[in-house]
């Protein structure tokens, strides 16, 4: 199915529609609002002035079946109503320009999109074009030859870089490493499923399992570009990332800030990167300079980077304060607070089955191919992963040889053929034990929150099993063949009787027909 196009909303403006001067020449759709109270307050008093449209219902109906899912159209008219109609349009061009063909647009605007799940799982590292984007805003079109980044607030030596003396190898040594990112919401169509949570104004996009990608990243040690500015001031102890991208909550403007605790920065583990997989960034991963933090949800990634400010608190911007909060099961709608969630940093243990799909109906010999991906944040790496034909009561390790390279910040890659004997309808599902002996929840309502991040529960497909190695199921294979026909879909009636009368006699003498004899 071909993408659709970004449909103009039906945006009326009420009065002019405000001209907000972009911040820097080569710096285009990037718009300063955390500097400027009086600009954001103006926003305030222009969205107060329309009744958007709703957040679209997807979890209590059925997800419309199109590509892209979501068009974000509440989102685009916010940006129309503040000058940023043109952002959409930009984006849109962008994806369509950077990422593969066939990519599953999860949500339009801002865009986020994951790669069919066959191909992301063929190679150890994710080739840019199906590398999944969760983007929380427009895309902006920076040139590096123009880009700084500044390095503000509680350091000793505030300081401005150009790009270029970032990748002056003489003065900051390269940093390179294979690192995987996850978004929060990775399998979120499972909590959907089974129990549906906060829509969010955002909205809370229904991820499949390919919201996780592997690349090769280059660039500059952020405690090293720290220590060029001679280092933090007593009481730092957290580094908060600003991205140049327009960010909406509740009727207010921001850019896109969020932060890290020092001591991940402390320990290498967030690097300044200006190269994906031997590439220059894409503009749509961050292009010319994005935070990488290693371990954490991508949303601590920031993409677009142009300011990092050392503080002495968690970043109290939105998307860290109000946002990407686990909250216990009994916690929803009527007594959720940002206060009794807590914020999500490390990623867990997670795994998911990419082959087979949910409902594939197999006909095999006795085994099955399953193939899928395994991840641990927070410096673990998978050591293990296990499979379940019968819904997770009997487990089967897959063979290590099966399994891709390890590494301390990325997924691996597995693979194995799993002993079937039983038919009809089966449960298969899979966890992965990490180097601390972590592990995943049976079930999906073990881990529901009413945010529905992190589904990272032992992940279920349910097949329909055929097995030809059995005497009676391969004679009607055979029968179905010789007649021109397929067993595939299951669903669809045979054209001929089961049995011919004769049959059906001979093997009802055998079993003493119907009734007992007295």
């Amino acid at each position: 199915m071909a993408p659709a196009e970004p449909n103009a909303p039906p945006f009326r403006p009420k009065g002019e529609i405000p001209h907000f001067a972009e911040e820097r020449v080569g710096w285009r759709g990037y718009i300063e609002w955390e500097k400027y109270p009086e600009k954001k307050k103006q926003v305030a008093e222009i969205l107060k002035r329309y009744d958007f449209p709703d957040p679209p219902e997807f979890q209590l109906v059925p997800l419309p079946k199109t590509n892209p899912v979501l068009t974000g159209e509440r989102w685009k008219q916010y940006h129309y109503a503040c000058g940023l109609g043109y952002m959409p349009q930009f984006s849109w061009e962008t994806v369509l320009k950077e990422k593969a063909e066939d990519m599953i647009h999860v949500l339009q605007f801002p865009y986020n999109g994951e790669a069919p799940g066959e191909r992301l799982i063929s190679k150890e590292l994710t080739d840019n074009k199906d590398h999944f984007v969760r983007n929380h805003g427009g895309i902006p079109d920076i040139d590096a030859d123009a880009f700084t980044l500044d390095i503000t607030g509680a350091v000793n030596n505030p300081r401005r870089f150009t790009l270029a003396e970032l990748q002056d190898e003489k003065v900051f040594p390269r940093q390179t490493n294979i690192v995987t990112l996850q978004c929060s919401g990775t399998r979120r169509i499972e909590q959907i499923h089974e129990y549906p949570g906060d829509g969010d104004e955002l909205i809370n996009a229904p991820w499949g399992e390919g919201a996780i990608s592997t690349a090769r990243w280059t660039g500059v040690s952020l405690k090293k570009v720290i220590k060029a500015c001679g280092g933090l001031k007593d009481g730092a102890d957290n580094i908060e990332f600003f991205g140049a991208d327009t960010y909406f909550k509740k009727g207010q403007v921001y850019n896109y800030v969020v932060s890290v605790p020092w001591r991940k920065v402390k320990v290498n583990e967030v690097l300044l990167a200006w190269e994906m997989n031997g590439q220059p960034l894409p503009k749509i991963h961050g292009y010319p300079l994005r935070a990488l933090v290693y371990g954490y949800i991508g949303a601590r990634s920031t993409k677009w980077l142009y300011e990092v400010r050392a503080i002495t608190r968690p970043s109290a911007a939105p998307v860290q304060r109000k946002e990407y909060l686990y909250y216990t099961p009994q916690i929803g709608k009527q007594n959720a607070k940002y206060s009794n969630g807590f914020s999500i940093q490390d990623m867990p243990v997670s795994s998911a089955i990419i082959s087979p799909k949910d409902m594939d109906q197999i006909i095999h010999d006795g085994k099955i191919s399953l193939a899928g991906w395994a991840y641990s944040g927070g410096g673990h790496w998978p050591v293990r992963v296990e499979v379940s034909g019968d819904g997770g009561s009997v487990w089967y390790e897959v063979p290590y040889q099966n399994m891709s390279t390890k590494y301390y910040h990325a997924w691996r890659t597995w693979k194995m053929d799993l002993p079937v004997d039983a038919e009809g309808w089966l449960e298969f599902c899979v966890r992965t034990w990490d180097n601390a002996m972590n592990t995943q929840p049976t079930f999906v309502r073990s881990a529901w929150n009413w945010d529905l991040h992190v589904t990272s529960s032992a992940h279920r497909v349910k097949i329909y099993s055929i097995n030809r190695s059995r005497p009676t199921t391969a004679a009607r294979l055979k029968q179905i063949e010789e007649r021109g026909e397929s067993i595939l879909p299951i669903t669809l009636p045979l054209h001929f009787d089961l049995e011919t009368d004769e049959e059906y006699e001979a093997e009802m003498e055998r079993r003493a027909w119907r009734d007992p004899l007295e």
